[in-house]
């Protein structure tokens, strides 16, 4: 668990860090929960320095669900958002204001108040790839 200092540091070099990534140079497997979902340089930044592979592994065991919607097999709109009080929602959209599921998560220490993951097909061997908006 990040300490509060911590947590504002790594917020403040997120910020800045994230919006630099665009495109990827490699695709990384970092969670065990889905053999087909990969990331992307952007993605795997961010969940070492948030101290957040769980977000993926969120993300990746939501896949059995969201891979039966014919709009999520094209394209998933990921969006954590945190609270004040360090609770948070983990949302997919299909398109803007389209919502498909959501979940609860009852406490974290991410340090942004929100984050975009986007995942879709491509990369390699059949695979759906977890990217930043900017590395789209």
């Amino acid at each position: 668990m990040l300490t509060i200092e911590r947590r504002e540091q790594v917020a403040h070099e997120l910020h800045t860090a994230l919006d630099q990534f665009s495109g990827t140079e490699g695709y990384h497997r970092l969670s065990p929960l889905h053999g087909r979902l990969v990331a992307t340089d952007g993605v795997k930044y961010l969940c070492e320095q948030a101290e957040c592979y769980w977000l993926l592994d969120a993300i990746a065991s939501w896949q059995h669900k969201a891979l039966r919607d014919p709009k999520l097999r094209e394209m998933q709109f990921w969006t954590l958002q945190v609270n004040d009080d360090r609770t948070a929602i983990l949302t997919v959209a299909r398109d803007a204001g389209d919502i498909a599921f959501h979940q609860d998560i009852e406490f974290t220490d991410f340090p942004l108040p929100e984050v975009k993951i986007w995942v879709g097909p491509g990369g390699p061997s059949d695979t759906f790839v977890a990217m930043l908006p900017s590395e789209y």
